[in-house]
């Protein structure tokens, strides 16, 4: 993607999120570097999955090296070929991996289309039951003013699609027939409770329970379920498929003992289910960290796991094999992270007003010198360096040449690296045992 084809909205949201020190949820082709090895692989597998099959990929990845960069550089692929993306953050206390009725929540709070950014559950459904409503239409037996029949006659072409479902999940199908009956008649509040209850939300209120003849709240077996219907559904809406993303694994390795085995036990699972063919149209991605795949207390505690996911990554990393059940990102070098910092440079400088000052002020050199300096503050280490580099050049140089005509990086700007503005992996890197602040003159 070069940047004349990018929206000035979607411009602004890549400089806005860099701004902000975090990654853009669109549009990252624009200044992807080092992925293209991976395109092909990638892409055959989001063919497979559109044509019915069902994938479980690992990427790991120390911090810094991008892996929720990749994970959102293949959302955006993903949903430019029709699929729909959920990207869940696994942590300890608000998403344990172990938990699947709250991971299955969070995926219907995140769920997105090219369309609707997050929570597009109500958008999915609509689309489905329109499409619903256009197959029966088009059988010419009933007018499409007739509304009882069409719903009634919808609703039975429903049960049909969900018939395997329904088998394992009644409520699910239970909920969506209530749900369109509900949006029929127009009572917002009963189909948003049920809309509610579909997501996975706990404390939807009795009276909507009984609306749609169901009871109590999704539970660990039920999420499963439910998530093959959603599967359906998507399919029949016309969508390629589900790429969902469970981002931070490794934070397995710092829960308690038990508790790390009850996640390892789940995704364990989840595995088991995809190569069974119970998800087709899924696209699991995980990402974690190499202590998390080759450590004591990562996948290694259960042997199923680790065989499972075990690749060869001895040879060289050039010829690793982006087929594999498991991918390991390179190394960000230098060069790269120059190379990042041009394309920024480049999309910033398309929606400036002051074009000209941008290039001349922020030219390649002075980026590669920017990118030195702060790699520089951070005891060396490239990998840990993007994001703050990305957010020093976009919030501290390039917007203030934008708005000052007279500001001139090389003269009016020291780079200042303080402990506050990092993370943790951040400041451990940088090996800072006092809160000072590190200044570096840039030439």
């Amino acid at each position: 993607m070069t940047n004349m084809t990018i929206s000035p909205q979607r411009r602004r949201e890549i400089i806005d999120a860099l701004r902000r020190g975090t990654v853009p949820q669109r549009s990252l082709d624009a200044f992807a570097v080092g992925l293209t090895p991976f395109e092909r692989a990638l892409d055959g597998e989001l063919e497979s999955v559109a044509a019915g099959g069902a994938v479980f990929k690992a990427v790991r990845g120390e911090y810094g090296s991008g892996k929720t960069f990749f994970a959102r550089w293949l959302q955006d692929r993903a949903r430019k070929r029709g699929f729909v993306t959920s990207e869940v953050q696994i942590s300890e206390t608000e998403t344990p991996l172990h938990r699947l009725e709250t991971v299955y929540r969070r995926l219907m709070e995140r769920l997105s289309t090219s369309d609707v950014s997050q929570g597009a559950l109500r958008a999915v459904l609509d689309s489905w039951f329109f499409t619903l409503e256009q197959d029966v239409l088009a059988e010419g037996a009933i007018s499409e003013g007739d509304t009882a029949q069409l719903v009634a006659r919808t609703n039975e072409l429903m049960e049909r699609r969900l018939a395997g479902v329904s088998r394992t999940a009644p409520a699910f199908a239970a909920a969506l027939r209530a749900y369109r009956e509900a949006s029929a008649r127009e009572d917002a509040v009963v189909a948003d409770g049920i809309l509610a209850w579909l997501a996975g939300q706990p404390n939807v209120g009795a009276d909507v329970k009984r609306a749609a003849s169901v009871k109590g709240d999704i539970d660990h077996f039920g999420a499963l379920s439910f998530l093959q219907g959603l599967l359906v559904v998507l399919r029949d809406s016309g969508h390629a498929g589900l790429l969902l993303v469970l981002d931070e694994v490794e934070t397995l390795q710092r829960v308690r003992g038990d508790v790390r085995d009850k996640g390892l036990n789940a995704l364990r699972q989840l595995l088991d289910e995809v190569d069974a063919g119970r998800f087709p149209g899924l696209y699991l991605l995980i990402t974690g960290t190499r202590a998390f795949f080759e450590g004591p207390q990562g996948i290694q505690r259960l042997p199923p796991l680790a065989q499972r996911l075990h690749v060869d990554l001895s040879a060289d990393p050039r010829f690793d094999n982006p087929r594999a059940v498991q991918l390991r990102l390179p190394g960000f070098d230098l060069p790269r992270l120059e190379e990042v910092g041009r394309r920024v440079r480049d999309l910033y400088r398309e929606q400036s007003s002051a074009q000209d000052r941008v290039q001349t002020r922020a030219d390649d050199d002075y980026v590669a010198t920017l990118a030195r300096a702060v790699t520089g503050s951070l005891g060396g280490k490239v990998g840990v360096a993007p994001r703050v580099f990305l957010k020093k050049l976009v919030s501290d140089v390039l917007d203030r040449i934008d708005q000052f005509p007279d500001f001139d990086p090389r003269k009016d700007y020291a780079l200042t690296v303080t402990d506050q503005e990092l993370s943790d992996a951040e400041r451990e890197a940088r090996g800072a045992s006092t809160p000072d602040d590190v200044r570096l003159d840039l030439p």
